[in-house]
């Protein structure tokens, strides 16, 4: 019995320690570089959110934070990369619509909702569609009659398959009742350039991979998504404004950690980003790029990822979107 005894103190004393040891770790996180993954290629739109947030992290709590652009796989290589890493902290991702979009079109290697922690969102956007300066369009109107005059001839760019710019612009196809060809590519940035030699004639874009091309003349804007203009684009008008009323192809960021994440951990994570984007200089350079600053709890992000997965399985099925 004695011996007894003693074997329950050693093991009640030892979980004490380990507990102990997290709730130690977790109060002193973070303690090392944390790295930050976005799953599309440098230069692109993801690219300009995680380094505004990750610069805001490394100031305030003294630890570098990196961004680590992953692309390729319709966003599952980054992805995949968060799922096998530790549940610390120490390895989180930016994740966006393809997200919630995947499971209804490929298999993917991982579960989105069992096996990530949602730590918050960070950004909404609304999207433009830009065209080549090429093209013989001027406002909305002309664009589509022209759309309707080549069907299939129009090729439109995207940062991948399933995400936000393909389904705005499939969304798009069936409201117009025209016919444009998808190109997917590895992220906006590529996306843009070869928008910008004239591979492409189209996209419907984030706009912060845009504006400064549209500013500079280089593409023209022909309307942006949403109810209200962007300031940044004072001068480009909605698509209700531009007689296609009803469209709208509102998207989010949001930050994830592994599943198994340490709630305190997540905790601390979800607050900062919310001080971060509460910033009035964050605020201005989002929205500069075309972003709204988007915060919620962990809880009220894993209830968007539920419900936009239940709500772009309906979307993928209508417009019977594949994977190229």
């Amino acid at each position: 019995m004695k011996v007894f005894n003693v074997v329950v103190l050693i093991v009640t004393l030892g979980m004490c320690m380990a507990i102990a040891g997290q709730a130690g770790a977790q109060e002193s996180y973070p303690s090392k570089p944390i790295r930050f993954i976005t799953p599309y290629a440098p230069g692109g739109s993801t690219t300009v959110v995680a380094r505004l947030i990750g610069q805001k992290l490394s100031e305030s709590w003294g630890q570098q934070v990196m961004v680590d652009n992953r692309p390729g796989g319709n966003t599952i290589i980054g992805t995949e990369v968060l799922y096998r890493s530790a549940p610390d902290g120490y390895t989180i991702l930016l994740a966006g619509t393809p997200h919630v979009v995947n499971p209804s079109m490929l298999p993917t290697p991982y579960d989105a909702i069992k096996d990530f922690a949602p730590v918050a969102t960070a950004t909404s956007n609304e999207v433009l569609l830009v065209v080549h300066p090429s093209v013989p369009a001027n406002n909305l109107r002309e664009f589509i009659a022209l759309a309707k005059a080549k069907p299939g001839q129009l090729n439109y760019a995207t940062s991948s398959t399933g995400g936000s710019p393909h389904l705005a612009s499939e969304l798009f196809n069936i409201m117009a009742g025209v016919k444009t060809q998808h190109i997917p590519y590895k992220g906006g940035g590529p996306a843009v350039t070869d928008l910008l030699g004239g591979q492409v004639q189209l996209i419907f874009a984030i706009p912060t991979n845009v504006i400064a091309h549209v500013k500079g003349g280089r593409l023209r804007a022909i309307a942006v998504s949403g109810e209200t203009r962007l300031s940044s684009l004072p001068q480009v008008p909605t698509f209700t404004e531009s007689g296609l009323p009803g469209f709208s192809a509102k998207t989010w960021y949001g930050v994830l950690a592994p599943a198994g994440t340490p709630k305190p951990i997540i905790n601390k994570l979800s607050g900062e980003i919310a001080r971060i984007l509460a910033m009035p200089d964050i605020k201005e350079k989002l929205d500069s790029q075309g972003f709204e600053p988007f915060v919620s709890s962990p809880e009220e992000f894993a209830a968007l990822i539920k419900a936009d997965l239940a709500r772009y399985a309906k979307i993928i099925k209508a417009a019977n979107i594949k994977v190229d």
